[in-house]
């Protein structure tokens, strides 16, 4: 008898184990744990190629409950209300539900909660660890990262923008993912364009810096940005990555290009010269300088250093409406990039690639309007120019080999135009730097008015430099938009040089300028 007794007390004992086991797998099941435990880690680096982790899984504690569990939920939610953070009828209404096997109350429960729940021993009321998706850096990269959440058609975490959805399937699959991002260049990067914002009232900010041999991006850092640790707090918006998905019309740091196709053609050379009268008239059309001055007989590399309207358009004109589209299609205008980052868009090139395309079209496009690119595009061209015409697919993904998409320009054409550039920084004399040669070009540009036409009174602000020129390192754009003052001289220049001073020392690059 006594044995039948121990016999049906064990059973029980082990229907009831058996019970909590089958209830606690299916409470860590909904709340994503299996998949998240092992997910890969995003990882970013340092110039010496250490890895260093920027999304890792992390365990916190969280408050659950199984409600069926529960025999009053009444008491219970009186108890646990203001431990918790609930209202006391919100809380009884989630506790009262007999046919629920689970019911999360509290992620990332703080220490207090759990001792609190603790002393209280609830029936039906639980803690566990749950692994969340953590980001090392919080903001820093958050475009890049992305972050993983719950959507509807996918109960498990997923990855949900940047890296964590590019590479959803290899995380899940417990790989790692490496990034050529540098943690310094990135660092660097984030506070000066939160700062730019910030200072300049602007909308948006992007900086990316690009090693121009390889197409390694070595920063990306957009503002406003968000912490993907709590990405829910953040307005929707701010998930937009500017240096891939914004369009906008770039202004005069197009000129470069202009130059090049013409160079490259073998139409003009940088000593070419024109009259420069201050404006011209196309298709009915006015168009102006920037600073509404008539400059007189100049050269091409005085066009560069001047940044003069008409004197791109002399040289688009003397390209050639078909040389000077194939050109501008060549450095990769009007076509994704492919950096493996998601939802690229590919720019409008709409105005320039249609059949009975106008003079005028022409005309604005060779001094960067009416064509519509993104900042990772205009960057990528440049590093076309750096590399000695040699356009290199950008990449993000340190595993993804060098690729060469195509020769843009001939090498003497690019070293032609690095050298108008040059003299242009030089000139200016506010982007240079004392012992390294310096090739940039600014672009302020008034933005299309897409309600009623024409143009606003707001600009985009753009400079795009590389160095040293003898054998460049790096190229780099920094991107404002609609900044509270009107010339990117004042504003995206004078941090481009703090940029670029930073970075030679930091990969302590030897001077290539002669000095007396």
């Amino acid at each position: 008898m006594l044995y039948g007794v121990l016999f049906v007390r064990l059973y029980k004992l082990q229907i009831s184990k058996s019970e909590y086991y089958t209830e606690r797998a299916e409470a860590l099941g909904k709340i994503g744990a299996d998949s998240m435990y092992k997910r890969g880690r995003i990882l970013i680096q340092d110039k010496n190629g250490n890895e260093i982790p920027l999304a890792v899984n992390k365990e916190y504690p969280v408050i659950y409950a199984v409600p069926k569990d529960i025999d009053d939920a009444k008491e219970e939610a009186s108890a646990l209300s203001e431990i918790l953070g609930w209202e006391k009828e919100e809380l009884e209404k989630a506790l009262d539900n007999p046919e629920s096997r689970f019911r999360m109350l509290v992620e990332k429960a703080s220490e207090e909660q759990i001792e609190k729940v603790q002393e209280l021993k609830l029936k039906g009321i639980f803690i566990d660890k749950k692994p969340y998706r953590s980001y090392s850096f919080e903001k820093l990269a958050s475009h890049v990262a992305g972050f993983v959440g719950i959507n509807k058609e996918y109960k498990n975490p997923k990855g949900l923008y940047g890296i964590e959805k590019q590479y959803e399937e290899t995380l899940r699959a417990g790989e790692d993912v490496k990034l050529t991002i540098d943690r310094n260049i990135q660092t660097e990067a984030e506070e000066m364009i939160q700062g730019l914002v910030k200072a300049y009232g602007a909308k948006t900010g992007t900086i990316i810096v690009e090693d121009p041999k390889t197409g390694a991006i070595l920063a990306l850092a957009n503002a406003p940005n968000f912490n993907p640790n709590t990405y829910g707090e953040s307005p929707v918006e701010n998930f937009i990555n500017p240096a891939t998905q914004n369009l906008y019309e770039p202004g005069s740091v197009f000129k470069p290009i202009t130059m090049a196709a013409g160079i490259d053609t073998g139409v003009i050379t940088p000593l070419t010269t024109y009259v420069d009268k201050g404006t011209l008239t196309i298709n009915g059309e006015k168009i102006s300088n920037w600073d509404l001055k008539a400059h007189g007989r100049i050269t091409m590399t005085n066009v560069i250093e001047q940044s003069v309207n008409t004197g791109a358009v002399f040289a688009a004109v003397k390209t050639g409406k078909e040389h000077f589209v194939e050109y501008v299609k060549k450095f990769g205008f009007g076509e994704k990039t492919e950096i493996e980052l998601p939802d690229e868009v590919r720019g409008n090139l709409s105005n320039i690639e249609r059949k009975n395309v106008q003079d005028i079209d022409i005309a604005t496009a060779s001094f960067g309007q009416g064509t519509a690119v993104t900042p990772i595009q205009m960057i990528s061209a440049f590093t076309a120019i750096a590399n000695g015409g040699a356009l290199m697919r950008p990449h993000i993904d340190a595993s993804v080999p060098t690729k060469e998409v195509r020769r843009v320009i001939k090498e003497e054409t690019a070293k032609k135009v690095a050298e108008m550039m040059e003299s242009a920084v030089e000139k200016a004399n506010v982007a240079a730097l004392p012992q390294h040669r310096i090739a940039g070009k600014t672009g302020t540009a008034q933005i299309a008015d897409l309600k009623y036409g024409g143009y606003e009174e707001a600009y985009n602000h753009t400079f795009i430099g590389f160095g040293p020129i003898s054998n460049p390192k790096f190229v780099a754009l920094l991107k404002l938009e609609r900044p509270n003052v009107t010339l990117a001289g004042a504003t995206v220049v004078p941090a481009f040089k703090k940029l670029a001073q930073f970075i030679v020392s930091y990969y302590n690059i030897p001077p290539d300028k002669a000095t007396e």
